[in-house]
């Protein structure tokens, strides 16, 4: 009986996943880990990436860098050997009413969220395209998105403004890179349960809002959000480019 499954498998591929010293982006880099990948941890505590190194033992290397200064990074990616994947996770949010947004919340929305998501894909894909094997070998970036790149929410204008922008990214991206068989794809969670969303969540009244609007009643974890990278990191999604995996337990589906 010939196989119909396809494996979840990173064996010999080299994955940047930025953000990664906490949630979503730590998950992802240990979940990527586990499925064969060598790990590339970009982010700006050099405490958490030392934790997460001890954590893996091997495959893995740290950049200790903000995403937002373009001159570090750009050195920094131009000196790695080789990239397959890209996790494009590094972000921020600073809820306010949008008549109440401050100019300098709009501007590091922007700067973090739009901009160097931006400035990562394109110095990772130059990267990727100097592997001579790359049309056989194919290649997938994702980015962290949210279900506010999708619908919006209340005091989240600016921060669905940049998430919207990271779905347009996401298609573009994907019609233009498609004859290099690299795949660009997108993640829209709901709220996760990681150390940023928990200090929300331990407000009761923000909370209900979450679960009164999630159909299936609970919180995002992590390892929900890392499973399906994985799964759009790997050659089981091969023929997934251009859209959205929505982790919203239903938020977007009423």
């Amino acid at each position: 009986m010939p196989k119909f499954l396809k494996d979840i498998d990173l064996k010999g591929k080299v994955a940047v996943v930025t953000g990664a010293t906490k949630g979503i982006g730590r998950s992802t880099a240990i979940a990527l880990h586990q499925i064969g990948a060598s790990i590339i941890a970009i982010g700006r505590n050099k405490k958490e990436l030392q934790s997460l190194k001890k954590k893996l033992k091997t495959r893995i290397q740290c950049i200790q860098c903000d995403v937002n200064n373009y001159e570090k990074i750009s050195k920094s990616i131009k000196k790695i050997k080789k990239i397959d994947v890209l996790v494009n996770n590094a972000g921020t949010n600073l809820p306010e009413p949008f008549l109440k947004v401050k100019r300098s919340s709009l501007e590091k929305l922007l700067e973090v969220n739009t901009k160097a998501a931006f400035n990562l894909a394109k110095l990772c894909t130059d990267k990727m395209l100097e592997f001579k094997n790359r049309k056989k070998i194919g290649g997938s970036i994702i980015h962290t998105s949210s279900m506010f790149g999708l619908v919006a929410g209340p005091n989240r204008t600016v921060y669905s403004m940049t998430k919207f922008g990271i779905e347009g990214l996401t298609k573009g991206m994907a019609v233009d890179l498609a004859k290099f068989n690299i795949r660009v794809n997108s993640v829209c969670p709901t709220f996760v349960a990681t150390p940023r969303a928990k200090k929300y969540l331990a407000n009761k009244k923000f909370k209900k809002y979450a679960l009164d609007n999630i159909p299936l009643g609970r919180i995002a974890t992590e390892s929900d959000v890392a499973t399906a990278i994985a799964y759009l990191s790997s050659n089981a999604s091969s023929m997934i480019t251009g859209t959205s995996i929505i982790i919203d337990g239903g938020w977007t589906a009423k």
